[in-house]
C-alpha cells in the first residue's frame, strides 16, 4: 500500500472502498473562488484526496501536481552503535515518516555528507541522536506530502534543508527549514547551500570580521566548507594560507589560495609566521581539532588575531585561561551553525542574504559533489574520517 498526499484540495471526500485519509494533509485555499479551485479540480479533489492507495503523480489541467504516491517503507542507513561509521547499516524496511504540523515529506534525491555525521556516530556531537537512529541531516529532493499549517510550499517543489534521517529515500523536514532549489540547478548541485557555505561565511564575515588585505588561514581547505571559505575569503580581498594533505594541494590552489601548507607535517605555525613576515594571521578558521587547535592559536596575530573554531575532526583539545593570558593573546570564538540560527536569527537572515548575493555574483556556484550509492555510505564516511576525500560528498538514495 502507499499513501498519497494532495497539494491543493478543498476538502476530503469519499474514496475507494477500504481506503482511509492520511491524517496530516493540509487543505489550503487561494483566491480562486470557494476553496480556490475550479469546479473540475474540486471534483478531482473529491475523488483523489489523501488515501492509502497506490497512485502515480496526479496533475491538474495546468500541469500542477495534485497528488504523489509514497511507499510505506524505504531504504535508509541506520547507525546501530556509537562506535563510528563501521556500525552504519543499510536497512530496506524503514517506515516512511509522516509529516506533522509545519513539516513536509521530501523524497530525497541527494543527501549531503558532513563531518558532523561522523561526530554523531561516535556520540561526540552534543545532544546528538542515540542509536539506533537513521543517519544524515542534509537532504535535497522533492516535496511529496505536507503537514497541517504549511501554506507556502507545494507538492512537487524542489527543496534543500536540514533534517534528521537524511540518509534515506524519504525524510521529514521542517517547512521553515526548506530552502527552494534554484530553478536551473539540480538538487545535488545545491548540497552545501544550507550547511557548508553558511558555516564558511559565518566564520569569515560576522564572526571573523575578514577585511581586504588581511591574512586568513583555512584548515582542511580541500573539504566542502574549506573550499567555500577559500573562495569567499579571496572575494573579500584576503590573502589565503590554506592547509591540506600533499595530494590535495593542486585542488586548493585551483580555488585561488595564495599558499598551501602540508597539514600532516612541518611547523605550520612557524610557516604561517614566515609567510606573514612574523606578524601572524589576522584570522584562522579552525575545524581540524586535536593538536591543530594549538597550532591555530600560535599562528594567529597576537592581540588582534581571531581564531574561529567550528569543528573538531581531530578530537577535543584543552586550553586554559593561563594559555590565553600568557601564551596566546587572541580572540577565540566558537561557531555552531544551529546555535547561531537559534540565538541570532537576524544575523543568520543577513548571512543567508549575503550568501545568495555571493551566488549571484558567481563567487559560489553549482556544487559538484562526488556521489555514491546510499549503500556505500559506511565506506564513504570511513574515508572522510581518514581524510582521504576531496570536496563535497553525497549519497544518492
Amino acid at each position: 500500500m502507499a499513501y498519497t498526499a494532495l497539494g491543493e484540495c478543498l476538502r476530503a471526500g469519499s474514496g475507494p472502498t477500504g481506503a482511509r485519509r492520511h491524517p496530516d494533509v493540509r487543505r489550503p485555499t487561494s483566491s480562486r473562488g470557494a476553496g480556490g479551485l475550479s469546479s473540475g479540480n474540486r471534483f478531482l479533489c473529491a475523488v483523489a484526496v489523501v488515501y492509502l492507495v497506490k497512485a502515480a503523480i496526479t496533475r491538474d489541467d495546468k500541469g500542477q501536481v495534485l497528488a504523489m504516491s509514497v511507499p510505506a517503507t524505504m531504504r535508509a542507513l541506520q547507525q546501530t552503535s556509537l562506535n563510528g561509521p563501521r556500525d552504519l547499516r543499510l536497512i530496506t524496511d524503514a517506515p516512511v515518516p509522516v509529516p506533522g504540523r509545519g513539516e513536509v515529506l521530501v523524497r530525497v534525491t541527494a543527501a549531503g555528507i558532513n563531518y558532523v555525521d561522523i561526530s554523531r556516530s561516535y556520540g561526540t556531537f552534543r545532544d546528538g541522536p542515540q542509536p539506533p537512529y537513521l543517519a544524515g541531516f542534509e537532504a535535497a529532493g522533492e516535496i511529496v506530502a505536507v503537514g497541517e499549517a504549511v501554506t507556502d510550499l507545494q507538492l512537487g517543489s524542489r527543496v534543500i534543508g536540514v533534517a534528521d534521517g537524511a540518509f534515506a529515500e524519504y525524510v521529514v523536514m521542517p517547512a521553515a527549514a526548506a530552502v527552494p532549489v534554484p530553478a536551473d540547478w539540480t538538487e545535488r548541485q545545491t548540497l552545501g547551500l544550507v550547511v557548508s557555505w553558511p558555516t564558511a561565511l559565518a566564520a569569515l564575515k560576522p564572526l571573523g570580521g575578514v577585511a581586504p588585505g588581511q591574512t586568513v588561514v583555512v584548515h582542511a581547505a580541500a573539504g566542502g566548507t574549506g573550499q567555500a571559505a577559500v573562495r569567499i575569503a579571496k572575494h573579500y580581498g584576503a590573502t589565503v594560507i590554506a592547509t591540506a594533505s600533499q595530494s590535495k594541494h593542486e585542488t586548493v590552489l585551483a580555488l585561488g589560495a595564495d599558499h598551501v601548507l602540508d597539514s600532516r607535517g612541518g611547523d605550520l605555525a612557524g610557516d604561517v609566521r614566515r609567510l606573514t613576515n612574523g606578524a601572524g594571521a589576522d584570522l584562522v578558521l579552525e575545524s581540524a581539532g586535536g593538536t591543530t587547535l594549538e597550532v591555530s592559536l600560535a599562528a594567529a596575530k597576537p592581540v588582534t588575531g581571531r581564531v574561529i573554531v567550528y569543528g573538531l575532526a581531530g578530537g577535543k583539545a584543552s586550553i586554559t585561561n593561563w594559555d590565553l593570558v600568557y601564551k596566546h593573546q587572541v580572540h577565540l570564538i566558537g561557531l555552531n551553525l544551529g546555535a547561531l540560527i537559534q540565538a541570532a536569527p537576524q544575523m543568520f537572515g543577513q548571512l543567508m542574504a549575503e550568501l545568495f548575493a555571493l551566488i549571484a555574483a558567481g563567487v559560489l556556484g553549482r556544487g559538484q559533489p562526488t556521489t555514491f550509492d546510499l549503500a556505500d555510505g559506511p565506506k564513504v564516511l570511513a574515508e572522510l574520517e581518514a581524510r582521504a576525500t576531496v570536496g563535497k560528498l553525497a549519497l544518492l538514495p
